[in-house]
């Protein structure tokens, strides 16, 4: 039988429906994300995103089983509302492909991300890229969504292109984020002037495109959690997209961590968005940064698909 540890992970729950003709008890199985369980019903959301709610006295069994494989159009769908929470300044289409600018502030914001049919064929789509960062005097780049876009990877492997690390698009309901927050957080709408120091710091640069990147969207917030001195220790950004918050910028500064600043960010940017209507977060962490797959993995995030942003040649 399932227990509270198993909420947020996939179930099958067989459901008594009754009697057959022979006198026999008929089931039913009813699979999809377990959102709650206790004493008197189990709580489970399809696939189809209906939650369907079973008396406890009507399940006959219930166990948790695999997460289903990652459908290509759940893939497509997430890239686009990481870059619709992320807002390049510069941002254009080629076919189904997305043409990003923003001075060079951050791969996401200065990469294309070709989610579909770029309309020409792939070397001439890849070509079209690198003349257009190479106009705007920018290293071209191209994010690639794995496995979706695996056609992609291996086209600009071919042409020489340099592999970046490894990205984890990770996913969590917010129902698992949202715990009592033990930190002081306080919660602005606009990034304050110490929240942007460390973000040059840690970004090497703030151009102005970066302010239209951080701040763009009506729905964002700007997590900080300061000292008794009033010095600021750690700091996250918020931005809300349809019904999922997007996690980024989650920054402790060095002689404040291990205090759970990073996991009470999280949390009360979570319970802002709840508010709000969302349901499910969303963050980006590199393969390599442990640390910080260990933490979101404690806070029940799981990893939804990945992606490589290559680098042109010629940058190198």
């Amino acid at each position: 039988m399932l227990a509270a540890r198993d909420v947020g992970h996939r179930v099958v729950v067989r459901r008594y429906a009754g009697v057959g003709p022979h006198g026999r008890p008929l089931f039913t199985d009813l699979l999809g994300e377990l959102l709650t369980i206790d004493e008197d019903r189990i709580v489970v959301r399809t696939d189809d995103g209906v939650e369907q709610t079973v008396p406890r006295e009507e399940v006959g069994a219930a166990k948790r089983i695999p997460p289903r494989p990652v459908r290509y159009s759940e893939i497509i769908a997430l890239e686009r509302i990481a870059d619709e929470a992320w807002p390049a300044p510069v941002h254009e289409r080629l076919g189904d492909w997305f043409l990003r600018a923003a001075e060079g502030w951050t791969n996401r914001a200065n990469s294309a991300l070709p989610l579909g049919d770029p309309g020409i064929p792939l070397d001439a789509a890849i070509s079209r890229c690198q003349s257009w960062y190479a106009a705007r005097g920018l290293t071209p780049r191209i994010t690639v969504p794995l496995p979706r876009r695996r056609d992609v990877a291996q086209a600009l492997t071919v042409r020489g292109w340099h592999a970046q690390p490894f990205v984890l698009v990770q996913t969590a309901p917010l129902s698992n984020v949202l715990v009592p927050v033990a930190p002081q957080v306080e919660l602005l709408k606009a990034p304050s002037a110490d929240f942007l120091k460390i973000v040059a710091m840690r970004k090497a640069s703030l151009p102005e495109a970066a302010w239209h990147v951080l701040t763009a969207l009506s729905e964002v917030r700007f997590a900080e959690v300061r000292g008794d001195n009033g010095a600021l220790l750690a700091i996250a950004r918020g931005a809300m997209v349809d019904s999922w918050l997007h996690l980024g910028l989650v920054e402790v500064i060095e002689s404040a961590r291990s205090r759970g600043y990073a996991r009470g960010l999280t949390q009360a940017l979570a319970g802002w968005a709840t508010q709000r209507g969302a349901t499910r977060a969303l963050l980006q962490v590199e393969e390599q940064n442990t640390a910080g797959v260990a933490l979101y993995k404690r806070m029940g995030f799981t990893t939804h698909h990945r992606y490589v942003t290559f680098r042109a040649p010629s940058s190198a």
